[in-house]
């Protein structure tokens, strides 16, 4: 598990990458770039070797833009923090790996965006505090 998981981040970045499963082919091009190895390779239900998608940890992801710009497949979009949760829920993918694991993948990114529209209102309220 990544140092510090299950915590609050202190900085959260201005934009997550989310990987639509639907266009990904699994060819690994993101994973190579990743620099904080936050992509990792789901196999297939039926073919492992054959059907394969990535997805990433959004607990790891440091926000850097590099995995969409190197997706050959345009399968991945960096969405801001205050809208992960929607992009996660509509991201696609087989039906049985996206119910299996629909718990962890939507809670994170919901914990996630909870925390950046509580940092936003914070910022807010510093802000009109200083006028």
């Amino acid at each position: 598990m990544a140092k510090g998981a299950g915590k609050a981040r202190k900085k959260i970045p201005k934009a997550l990458a989310v990987v639509n499963a639907d266009n990904c082919t699994g060819c690994e091009a993101c994973v190579e770039v990743c620099p904080v190895d936050c992509i990792y390779k789901v196999p297939g239900e039926d073919l492992p070797s054959l059907q394969s998608f990535v997805d990433i940890d959004l607990e790891r992801c440091i926000g850097c833009d590099l995995c969409e710009r190197w997706c050959p497949w345009d399968a991945i979009e960096m969405v801001v923090p205050t809208e992960i949760a929607e992009a996660v829920a509509r991201k696609g993918g087989p039906p049985e790996y996206v119910e299996k694991h629909w718990d962890k993948l939507v809670s994170v990114a919901q914990a996630i965006q909870d925390d950046a529209i509580a940092q936003k209102a914070e910022k807010a309220e510093k802000a009109a505090a200083r006028k």
